[in-house]
C-alpha cells in the first residue's frame, strides 16, 4: 500500500448510516458557450462542484450532496459532457480535458460564483485535478477519488501500452467507435449491473476491469450478481439504466477516445503541481490502484500535491467509493471542507 496514504490516519465508521436526509436536489439546465449542461443543486453556502466518472451521472453524488448541503455548503453536480441531460457531441474531438475544464469554468460563471471547491471521481478526478492545476484562481481546493493525481507528462497511457506490446487493455477496446457501444447497449440494465458490481469491493476475485481475453468483450470478465449490494438499490439501477437507455454510451466512451489528444494539449502544464488544499480517497480493492503507475503517483504526493491534507485508502471498498462507503466518505469530505 502506498506509504503516503497512511500519513494522515482517520478513524471513522465503515457504515453508510447517518446519511443526512433533507430536501432533494433540484435539476437545472444552463446554456454554456457550446453546450447545454444539466446540473443538480442542493443547499446554500460556499460552492462545491462534484464531477462524476464513467458510467455514472450526477446521481452518483446524491449522498455527498446531502451531507455537504447539511453542513452549510452549496452542492452542485453536473451531468458531465456526454452524459444524462447534458449535451453529447458526436466527435471525440469535443471531449478533451480542455473542454471538460472549460465546462467547469463556464458553470462557475453561470452560477454567479467567484470560486469553488472541486470533488471528482473516476474520470471526474482527472477533470478536477486538471481544473485545479490550470485555474487556481477559480478552484480553491480539490478532492480526487479513485484516480491519483499525476502532473501532465510526455506520454499518454495508450501509447505506453502500445510500446509495451499490450493491445488488450479495456481502454484500447474502447477506442473504435461503435464496438463497445454495441456490446453495452444490447442489455443496458445488465451492463450497468455488471459493471458497477464487478468494480466494487463486493465482487469476487477476477471480476475486474483490465486485460480482455482474445476476442472477448468488456463484459466477459464481469459478474452479474444474484442480489444487488446494499449500496446499489433497485431504484438506483433503474435510474442509471433509464439514463443510458435514453442516451446510449457513446458520450462517456468518447472521453477515452480523447486520451492521446489530452497529452498533447496539456503540454504547457507538464510537471506542474497543485498547491491548493487537496484530499485523496480510494478503495483498497479499487482496480485503478493496481494500474502500473498508481503506486508511484501516490508516493510522489508530497511533491506533486504540497497542499495535501489527507490520503485515505478505505479497507474492503472498491471503485465506487462514494457509494460503497458513503458515510465514511461524507465524514472525510465535510471535515476537509470545514477546515479550508
Amino acid at each position: 500500500m502506498p506509504s503516503a496514504c497512511w500519513r494522515t490516519p482517520h478513524l471513522l465508521s465503515d457504515s453508510n448510516e447517518a446519511i443526512p436526509t433533507m430536501e432533494q436536489p433540484t435539476l437545472h439546465t444552463f446554456q454554456l458557450d457550446d453546450i447545454r449542461l444539466r446540473v443538480a443543486m442542493q443547499g446554500s453556502g460556499p460552492l462545491v462542484l462534484f464531477c462524476h466518472g464513467w458510467p455514472e451521472s450526477w446521481y452518483s453524488w446524491r449522498h455527498q450532496m446531502a451531507a455537504v448541503a447539511a453542513a452549510g455548503f452549496r452542492a452542485v453536480a453536473p451531468d458531465m459532457r456526454g452524459y444524462g441531460g447534458t449535451d453529447a457531441p458526436e466527435s471525440p474531438e469535443h471531449y478533451t480535458m480542455l473542454h471538460h475544464v472549460g465546462d467547469l469554468v463556464g458553470l462557475l460563471k453561470a452560477l454567479g460564483e467567484p470560486q469553488a471547491a472541486l470533488v471528482g471521481h473516476d474520470w471526474g478526478a482527472p477533470t478536477v485535478w486538471n481544473a485545479a492545476l490550470m485555474r487556481p484562481d477559480l478552484f480553491s481546493a480539490v478532492v480526487g477519488m479513485s484516480v491519483p493525481f499525476a502532473p501532465p507528462g510526455r506520454q499518454d497511457l495508450l501509447s505506453a501500452l502500445d510500446k509495451q506490446g499490450v493491445h488488450n487493455f479495456y481502454m484500447q477496446y474502447f477506442q473504435t467507435p461503435g464496438v463497445a457501444e454495441a456490446e453495452f447497449e444490447r442489455d443496458v440494465a445488465a451492463t450497468v449491473r455488471r459493471i458497477h458490481y464487478s468494480g466494487s469491493g463486493d465482487a469476487p476475485p477476477g471480476a475486474a476491469f483490465g486485460l480482455l481475453a482474445p476476442g472477448a468483450g468488456f463484459l466477459t470478465n464481469t459478474v452479474d450478481p444474484d442480489t444487488l449490494p446494499p449500496w446499489m438499490t433497485a431504484e438506483d439501477l433503474a435510474y442509471y439504466a433509464g439514463e443510458y437507455t435514453r442516451t446510449g454510451f457513446r458520450g462517456g466512451l468518447n472521453w477515452y477516445r480523447a486520451i492521446r489528444r489530452n497529452t498533447e494539449l496539456m503540454a504547457p502544464w507538464r510537471g506542474a503541481v497543485i498547491r491548493q488544499p487537496s484530499l485523496f480517497i480510494a478503495g483498497e480493492r479499487d482496480g485503478v490502484l493496481r494500474f502500473p503507475a498508481s503506486k508511484a503517483q501516490i508516493e510522489r504526493y508530497p511533491s506533486t500535491l504540497p497542499g495535501l491534507r489527507g490520503c485515505h485508502i478505505l479497507p474492503g471498498a472498491g471503485h465506487w467509493i462514494q457509494r460503497e462507503r458513503a458515510g465514511e466518505v461524507n465524514g472525510l469530505l465535510v471535515e476537509f471542507l470545514r477546515n479550508l
